[in-house]
């Protein structure tokens, strides 16, 4: 059986490993789906918004989040908070004119917070912590030093 070592002991991280990755197929079938509904709606419609963009957007970065985890078995920090910003800002367009000028700002407030997250994020040093091996190259690297 798989999830047996050579030398009968089990393997339960290999058993999570694998959820995890019967898990990111569906949600990426399901992402598929909620874009054939979207496109669909937006025909329906006869019109393309903004929103409905900012949603086909976020769907792309859900659908890349998973490709990059299926072929580097790691999702970059920043990718999530991109998606979060997108997200914020289709909520505000949905909100409309009619919405209240100090929730506006602290959506906008949230938005730049992200921001300067991932610039944090992005220019982080590299003798920083590296999780579990995260980068066996970056790694040695560091340890050779």
């Amino acid at each position: 059986m798989v999830l047996i070592m050579k030398d009968n002991k089990f393997k339960p991280a290999l058993i999570i490993k694998t959820i995890e990755k019967v898990l990111l197929g569906i949600i990426a079938i399901l992402t598929v789906i909620a874009v054939l509904q979207e496109i669909y709606s937006i025909y329906n419609n006869g019109k393309v918004q903004l929103a409905d963009l900012l949603l086909l957007f976020i769907y792309t970065e859900v659908l890349g989040m998973i490709g990059i985890f299926y072929v580097s078995n790691k999702i970059p920090i920043t990718l999530p908070l991109f998606i979060a910003m997108t997200a914020i800002a289709r909520l505000i367009i949905l909100q409309g004119k009619g919405m209240d000028p100090i929730i506006l700002l602290y959506e906008a407030g949230a938005i730049l917070i992200i921001a300067l997250a991932c610039l944090v994020i992005r220019f982080k040093p590299l003798n920083t912590y590296i999780y579990q091996s995260e980068d066996e190259d970056l790694s040695n690297k560091l340890e050779k030093k």
